[in-house]
């Protein structure tokens, strides 16, 4: 098999027009530092795009080799319209037709910004910056979670409380909010209890630091403080995500014996921690309840999770083609709650999301959006398949972070969420502009 080759611009002099993107890395990492306060965050993610079409129409969009390489530009482009055009699709007879296409023409903001996140990571320098700071963002959050569990107070966010105290004169959260947290909130905070699903997703670059920077002592030892949190953060699904990190990170660098006794270690604290953390231990009961064979049994474990799923796959066979619209579910589910009338595991309310990726994208977007993220998924494992092995190597944190975000056989935050969907983009910009990167860009491997 044969490819054409594109030229690819390789490197960057100063008055390229890629040189002003420098900053790109910083930019990323002053994002995802704060989130623990979401409206900062989400501004800093608006202006970063902002500044992205504003260099861009600057230089007359020329020069695009010099920010990313061709492959690198058509990938990353190619899986935000995957994410965004089942929204479009889906907001055209949606159960809230105007939030849909609201929320459709909103989330075009992260286009650019994904150029921007791609451009982070499209040279060696830019990648070190990127990955090693995603990796001390994730150390100095995983000390903190540390911290709060052995005093109960997180040192970021008693910060961050005192400071929005003292200039905006009322606290993150209300006291009531603290009564209620049962995990660890860590610097987001116990309005926010999404801290194990966040370390899990970022987890690859901390344990891929500290695997070449330390070898396998700093892996285990990273695997452990990680798991530590995660576990006591109490979110099933992290714990998932994060085995699934062991498991792909830990195969090639410590072999599968002495990774099987990681995964041992790993069970031998998990029942460790059920006899200190009530937390644990009532997760590790409800999990073992779905053993009970009955539906009342495997409902407990899943924390209703059935009730909403059963509700997601009514909304698919009534709307199979485009879904209900994104972010409609909300809307849909009292029509097709299963037990209406009777209180939900999660307590008053209709569900706000599916709580799994593929019936999430059905039931909001229908077959088409779950043609359009198939179609994304095989360019992006394409891409991954013809890749220098040296390319793989360089995006390999990257890759593993967001296989193991959209792993299917799991339970998950909404996709269409701003904060969740901002979340998976970004990994996925870091895939393509990493895997694509200028020096590592030219005609792909033949296949074998």
């Amino acid at each position: 098999m044969t490819h054409a080759t594109i030229p690819v611009t390789t490197a960057i002099t100063p008055s390229a027009p890629g040189a002003g993107w420098r900053w790109a890395p910083f930019w990323v990492l002053a994002f995802v530092a704060l989130w623990p306060a979401p409206g900062i965050a989400e501004a800093v993610m608006a202006l970063g795009a902002l500044a992205a079409i504003g260099r861009l129409i600057f230089v007359r969009f020329r020069g695009g080799g010099a920010l990313l390489s061709a492959q690198a530009w058509a990938l990353t482009s190619v899986l935000f319209f995957a994410y965004w055009l089942p929204e479009l699709i889906g907001a055209v007879d949606a159960v809230d037709r105007a939030r849909a296409f609201r929320e459709a023409a909103v989330d075009l903001r992260y286009l650019p910004f994904l150029w921007l996140a791609a451009s982070a990571v499209a040279d060696a320098r830019g990648r070190r910056i990127t990955f090693i700071g995603l990796a001390a963002i994730v150390a100095v959050w995983t000390l903190d979670a540390i911290v709060q569990a052995a005093s109960g107070t997180s040192p970021l966010f008693f910060a961050m409380d005192s400071a929005n105290v003292a200039v905006r004169g009322k606290p993150l959260c209300e006291p009531n909010d603290y009564l209620l947290l049962d995990r660890l909130g860590g610097a987001l905070g116990p309005c926010n209890l999404k801290l194990g699903l966040v370390l899990a997703s970022l987890s690859p670059f901390a344990m891929h630091a500290a695997g070449r920077r330390f070898g396998q002592w700093g892996w285990l030892l990273a695997a452990v403080a990680i798991g530590c949190v995660i576990l006591l953060a109490g979110s099933r699904a992290s714990w998932i995500t994060f085995g699934l990190v062991l498991l792909l990170s830990g195969w090639h660098l410590l072999g599968w014996k002495r990774l099987f006794a990681v995964f041992a270690l790993g069970g031998a604290l998990l029942v460790a921690l059920t006899f200190v953390s009530p937390q644990v231990q009532q997760r590790v009961e409800r999990t073992l309840h779905a053993l009970s064979g009955d539906h009342a049994g495997v409902d407990s474990a899943l924390s209703g999770r059935s009730r909403i799923w059963s509700a997601a796959w009514c909304m698919t066979k009534q709307h199979p083609i485009n879904g209900v619209g994104p972010r409609g579910f909300r809307g849909a589910f009292p029509a097709c709650d299963p037990e209406p009338g009777e209180v939900a595991a999660w307590g008053e309310g209709p569900a706000f999301h599916a709580h799994q990726i593929v019936l999430e994208i059905l039931s909001e977007t229908g077959v088409i959006g779950l043609l359009l993220w198939l179609a994304g998924a095989a360019m992006a494992r394409r891409a991954w398949r013809y890749a220098e092995p040296a390319a793989r190597d360089a995006a390999y944190p990257a890759m593993l972070a967001l296989a193991v975000t959209v792993f299917p056989f799991n339970t998950h935050l909404a996709f269409y969420s701003t904060f969740w969907g901002g979340v998976t983009l970004l990994l996925a910009a870091l895939f393509a502009g990493s895997l694509l990167a200028r020096e590592q860009s030219g005609p792909p491997a033949a296949a074998r």
